[in-house]
């Protein structure tokens, strides 16, 4: 898989990204499901994870550091991101009652301080905020990222579902490019291209990183209309170019210039996704699908 530049700031990253976003049943925090996934991912030419220090439980950060530090790389080689922000009720963090968002200065230094520890690393690649805290103190916010930044505890800055203004916001007390927005993006949920986020984004010189590519399976097995609609739609595109119906619609978000975030842990659904790239989606065969993807009159 080819490596590209996640902006003009950010590091090389693989065109596609795999991300543990999905991992908060039982089931995902077994190591031998956390092998065998980075073991596929690596077959395929996906170097970069994306990690947050809530998933799957608290305990994926750390499933992921016991695997890498069995295998024969350097760390170089790898690009990792991991995130806080986000505070969910677990047995581990006593002093959280609810879900809720942190971003204050204590709270980015101590996720920081443990995601190194658990992910066995010295530095993180892309460390981002996940959603903007909205009485946390920005400023106090931004001077610590720069401070973790200037340590070489944190190489870039991301963020993950921040809107427009919460991003200019965020950049305005920062003297380093955000790198990454993380955003959900996929044919059954299109609300990027129109709120402003894409467009945001490519301003800034960066590549769109679209989360949920294939709306967690329900492109390929939603029973709602919209999804029907979207799958029959494809289906016949997906006869032109000889490839399965997820990889098709991966490739609509391609040709958009985004880069998916992979979060199933299906090996076939991993491997629709990376044939997304073999795919040169004809012009008017993505406004086809972007027209069947809306629900109002839009371009019919």
């Amino acid at each position: 898989m080819e490596k590209t530049y996640l902006s003009d700031a950010g590091p090389k990253v693989s065109s596609a990204v795999y991300g543990f976003y999905r991992w908060n049943d039982e089931a995902s925090t077994v190591s031998a499901n956390m092998e065998r996934v980075v073991n596929l991912c690596l077959e395929l030419g996906i170097n970069t994870f994306d990690h947050g220090d809530s998933y799957g439980s608290y305990q994926c950060e750390e499933l992921f550091g016991n695997v890498i530090s069995q295998k024969s790389f350097r760390r170089e080689d790898l690009v990792i991101f991991t995130k806080c922000g986000l505070r969910i009720p677990h047995s581990s963090q006593p002093g959280v009652r609810m879900k809720h968002y942190d971003t204050s200065s204590k709270h980015i230094i101590e996720s920081v301080e443990n995601s190194l520890r658990k992910l066995r690393t010295d530095y993180i690649d892309i460390f981002l905020l996940n959603h903007l805290d909205p009485i946390s103190n920005i400023e106090e916010t931004a001077l610590t990222l720069m401070q973790l930044k200037k340590s070489g505890k944190v190489k870039n800055i991301g963020i993950t579902n921040f809107s427009v203004f919460q991003h200019q916001l965020l950049a305005s007390f920062l003297s380093t490019p955000i790198v990454t927005n993380h955003i959900e993006l996929n044919l059954l949920n299109t609300s990027a291209l129109d709120n402003g986020q894409i467009d945001y984004i490519k301003q800034r010189y960066m590549k769109p990183l679209a989360s949920a590519p294939l709306a967690d399976g329900r492109i390929a097995h939603g029973k709602d209309d919209l999804a029907i609609k979207v799958r029959n739609k494809l289906q016949k595109i997906a006869i032109k170019y000889d490839m399965e119906i997820e990889s098709v619609a991966v490739a609509w978000l391609i040709k958009l210039g985004a880069l998916p975030l992979i979060g199933t842990r299906e090996e076939q659904r991993i491997r629709n996704i990376v044939k997304a790239f073999d795919i040169d989606l004809d012009h008017q065969d993505w406004y086809d699908l972007y027209a069947t993807s809306r629900e109002d009159v839009y371009l019919k």
